[in-house]
């Protein structure tokens, strides 16, 4: 286990996103390591450590759009650092990630693979972030008021005055709250994916065609939303 989050967060942020972030986003980070360094759960952490800040491996400067979510899965071994996604060794997919891959094969009909590893859309420029980077194992929203909010407004804030194109995918209603955030660039809203909420808004909204008929809009290419398969 790291030491110390408080000094681990801020130095685990990429320097493209410290850069493009501003000086605030340390200190933003500083705080909320600060946070869970002093909570009674902070062995029960997830993700691992080493994956907190793993959506931001993406170049900013590369971000088409975004998937924003509410917290990482709250079952053992199962948050990855990337909104959605589990590891390629996970075998039982969470709830709310089948209906993703089942709204991602309505939609687009792209071919499921067995794995619910989502890391082929950051290649593609997806950001997959939560509003909250961290829960305990076991508790979903544990993490919800350690300050992650402010960082994650910040980045989307960020976003839209820096990369205008980006398209922004807002899942449930913890991820709306960033709607006013997101200023003019182009957003879809809908239900969070999860089995409680999925078949009132999110089972057929068609996010990822919507993504690329509003790129195509502004003359930019289309993402490809395929996902790698087993060879």
């Amino acid at each position: 286990m790291t030491a110390s989050l408080e000094g681990f967060l801020p130095s685990a942020l990429p320097r493209a996103w410290h850069t493009w972030l501003g000086p605030s986003a340390h200190d933003m980070l500083r705080a909320v390591g600060r946070q869970l360094d002093a909570r009674d759960d902070r062995a029960a952490i997830t993700p691992p450590t080493g994956d907190i800040l793993r959506a931001f491996e993406i170049s900013p400067d590369s971000i088409s759009a975004v998937i924003v979510g509410q917290d990482p899965y709250p079952t053992d071994s199962m948050a990855s650092g990337l909104a959605f996604s589990v590891n390629k060794q996970v075998t039982k997919l969470p709830a709310s990630l089948r209906n993703i891959r089942q709204e991602l094969a309505d939609d687009v009909g792209v071919q499921l693979p067995h794995h619910g590893d989502l890391s082929a859309w950051a290649t593609q420029g997806v950001l997959l972030v939560n509003r909250h980077l961290t829960t305990v194992v076991g508790k979903p929203g544990a993490h919800a008021k350690v300050g992650w909010s402010h960082f994650t407004d910040l980045v989307m804030h960020t976003i839209a005055t820096k990369r205008p194109d980006t398209v922004a995918l807002l899942w449930g209603k913890q991820a709306q709250t960033l709607l006013p955030l997101c200023l003019d660039i182009p957003t879809i809203c809908s239900a969070h994916p999860s089995p409680l909420s999925a078949h009132r808004g999110f089972l057929g909204s068609k996010p990822f065609s919507q993504v690329n008929s509003l790129r195509a809009q502004r003359g930019l290419p289309p993402i490809d939303w395929s996902l790698e398969t087993e060879a």
